[in-house]
């Protein structure tokens, strides 16, 4: 009921920003406006991730997309370091696919790369914001975001979510995070990361 409320306040009050952004996205980086990928959220269900597009389609030659870096545009660098991308999640929150509060939703093709004990945090719905955001986000090394994921589906309550919810506003206000050393996004998961 709280994700409920909490989402249909958020997306009540930044529907101005949200218009903006979106009419910004599409006259700098051209339709689509939204960005949608499958990602695993509560059990390990798949659901459909929604967020602002970041990044162009840039491809080379032979039409493999260009590495990250190369389609990240000053705009789409700008969207993610005011986390202004994730605000249309509140629509996977409002549909029960997530929560305000949880362990961020990962790519798929991670899943066979995980241990046991990082399954876990498939135990609680996937979250816009979590444990791991708040302490340190994308300069934390894979297997330590982990751990403060599995950390926060062992402890977590209304006061741990309300600590985590103020965090963000101050993480988001100093735009902390964003980004991993000597790279533009988080490096990818796999079996060397764990």
């Amino acid at each position: 009921m709280v994700d409920i409320v909490g989402a249909f306040f958020g997306l009540v009050t930044t529907a101005p920003v949200q218009l903006a952004a979106a009419a910004m996205v599409r006259w700098k980086l051209g339709p689509p406006v939204l960005f949608k990928q499958q990602r695993l959220g509560l059990g390990g269900e798949v659901f459909e991730i929604i967020k602002f597009k970041t990044m162009t389609s840039a491809t080379d030659s032979t039409g493999v997309l260009l590495p990250d870096q190369d389609r990240l545009p000053p705009f789409g660098h700008w969207l993610r370091s005011t986390s202004l991308d994730e605000l249309p999640e509140l629509w996977n929150v409002l549909r029960g696919e997530m929560s305000l509060v949880g362990p961020r939703p990962l790519l798929l093709e991670y899943l066979p790369h995980y241990s046991n004990n990082q399954m876990r945090r498939h135990e609680v719905r996937p979250g816009i914001t979590g444990w791991a955001q708040v302490n340190g986000r994308n300069t934390l090394p894979w297997s330590q975001k982990f751990d403060l994921d599995v950390w926060y589906v062992n402890n977590y309550s209304f006061r741990v979510d309300l600590r985590i919810l103020g965090n963000t506003f101050l993480s988001v206000i100093r735009r902390e995070g964003i980004s991993a050393h000597n790279h533009e996004t988080m490096p990818r998961f796999d079996e060397k990361a764990n």
